[in-house]
């Protein structure tokens, strides 16, 4: 089983706390979805939001979902002028037979747009 990290992110509409846990459940749930993820296969999860969401921290939603045994950290991305605004990334660590060629990273709502070259 090789150790693989998977990135993924996506776009609120407003600094919400709602819209903050909803986006994030959706996008770790995609993350286990596409990679065909157990729980159980998870070693961590990075979140890292914009500097202009403060409303919620991502980790919550994933403990809603049931990954309360996963350790989780919440983080800032730095404050880069041009930067998407209201973004809330991901990096999954998580054990699979997959190649690192294989990995699903997922791009949701208008965070596609950050990465066109791997978003599946």
């Amino acid at each position: 089983m090789a150790v693989r990290a998977i990135r993924g992110a996506t776009q609120v509409v407003a600094d919400d706390r709602d819209e903050v846990l909803g986006a994030t459940r959706e996008l770790v749930s995609t993350v286990l979805e596409r990679n065909e993820l157990d729980p159980a296969d998870l070693i961590s999860i990075l979140f890292t939001a914009t500097p202009d969401l403060v409303s919620e921290f991502p980790a919550l939603a994933a403990r809603e979902l049931g990954l309360g045994d996963v350790p989780l950290m919440c983080a800032t991305e730095i404050a880069v002028p041009h930067a998407l605004p209201r973004v809330l990334r991901l990096m999954a660590h998580v054990e699979t037979p997959k190649a690192r060629a294989d990995v699903q990273h997922v791009y949701l709502r208008g965070a596609v747009a950050l990465r066109q070259d791997i978003a599946q």
